[in-house]
């Protein structure tokens, strides 16, 4: 590929000074690329100006998609499932960010928001997580790796300048334009471990993640509450509260679970969840949780560590007859919704012991073991 320029006196000024031989022609050879037959993913990677966007482009034309400033991110979406599916498939996954039009999110919310338009077969993106930071990054390429997986969307190639999201995105295939060389063995790819540490905290830690819960941002003041590290930075946030009944003793349930929206997408909030649901049976006490998240509720029905109860899926019309209670108000915002509910009941050969105080904590290593 040959280009040329009109010389002047800056141009043969800088030439001068650097002894180089400048004609107003320059010229650029891209690495020779052929593209595999059967893929889902493939990455090409390099640095700026070793012809990834060029390469990119005798592959396809990448789409650009169009927001309209007055209607929701959702709204953007075939329906309300493909909108639920797309989004959280790129760890979008915060329900007040969903509502919000396009042009009020941050670049990371932005960039996550753009990628759940263009996840189809076919598709080429440039510049793939070179506009967030690192942690969105590899959070993101993870995300992605598990929902063309689920969905089998074929032919997405991808380019990028970053090195470090190769481990998180597993592509089929990456070409190195560095080198020219073809990587089509994904088996040699393995996904970074990710260890977390689950320590208990006040209540008062809820500060910090309040804004980023995706139904309220209250909290009751006698939680037991944890929050969890990943190499040293604060990433997520669980807590539990008792849960009285005639039926049972000693029953506990899930309060507020929250990841930061740059490590969303990773998992880690189901592995938090089941951490401290761990917790709680190993002192003898029944765990319980409900939530309308749509990932969450998916993971819990096919987890072998937690069992539906009878009120598993289904609205909560019962509420409305509870006029006396002082929660009465609340209860009737949620009436309608269809929730998932839960119990822990931990390895299928567990046996509870009996309930004991939960002294001084263990620091959770591994939690994707």
């Amino acid at each position: 590929m040959k280009t040329f320029v009109q010389q002047d006196d800056i141009t043969k000024e800088i030439a001068t000074n650097f002894d180089y031989e400048f004609d107003g022609w320059t010229t650029f050879e891209p690495p020779k690329f052929i593209l595999p037959n059967d893929f889902g993913i493939g990455l090409i990677v390099g640095p700026s100006g070793s012809g990834k966007s060029t390469i990119l482009k005798t592959i396809g034309n990448e789409k650009t998609p169009q927001w309209n400033p007055e209607k929701a991110v959702c709204s953007h979406f075939k329906d309300a499932d493909d909108a639920k599916q797309r989004l959280s498939a790129v760890g979008l996954n915060s329900l007040p960010t969903w509502m919000k039009p396009y042009h009020v999110l941050s670049t990371g919310e932005k960039f996550r928001a753009g990628l759940a338009r263009m996840l189809e077969d076919d598709s080429v993106i440039d510049e793939f997580t070179s506009v967030v930071d690192r942690s969105v990054a590899k959070s993101c390429a993870h995300a992605v790796r598990r929902y063309v997986d689920t969905t089998h969307i074929k032919r997405l190639v991808f380019a990028s300048c970053h090195y470090d999201i190769v481990e998180w995105l597993q592509p089929d295939w990456v070409f190195d334009t560095a080198t020219g060389r073809l990587n089509d063995d994904r088996g040699s790819l393995q996904r970074p471990t990710i260890e977390l540490e689950l320590s208990p905290c006040k209540s008062s830690t809820w500060s910090y993640f309040r804004n980023h819960h995706y139904l309220t941002a209250d909290i009751n003041k006698g939680a037991r509450c944890w929050i969890a590290v990943w190499d040293g930075v604060l990433v997520g946030f669980s807590s539990t509260i008792s849960f009285p009944s005639g039926n049972w003793r000693n029953g506990w349930r899930e309060h507020r679970t929250v990841v930061l929206p740059e490590f969303q997408g990773l998992g880690l909030g189901v592995r938090i969840s089941d951490a401290v649901g761990k917790i709680m049976v190993s002192h003898g006490y029944r765990f319980f949780s409900k939530t309308s998240h749509p990932r969450m509720g998916e993971y819990r029905e096919r987890s072998p560590h937690w069992r539906p109860t009878t009120k598993n899926r289904l609205t909560r019309g019962d509420y409305r007859t509870e006029k006396g209670q002082k929660r009465f108000k609340h209860l009737l915002q949620h009436a309608d919704r269809l929730c998932y509910s839960h119990e822990y009941v931990g390895e299928p050969d567990f046996v509870r012991p009996k309930p004991t105080p939960i002294g001084p904590l263990p620091m959770w290593g591994n939690l994707f073991d």
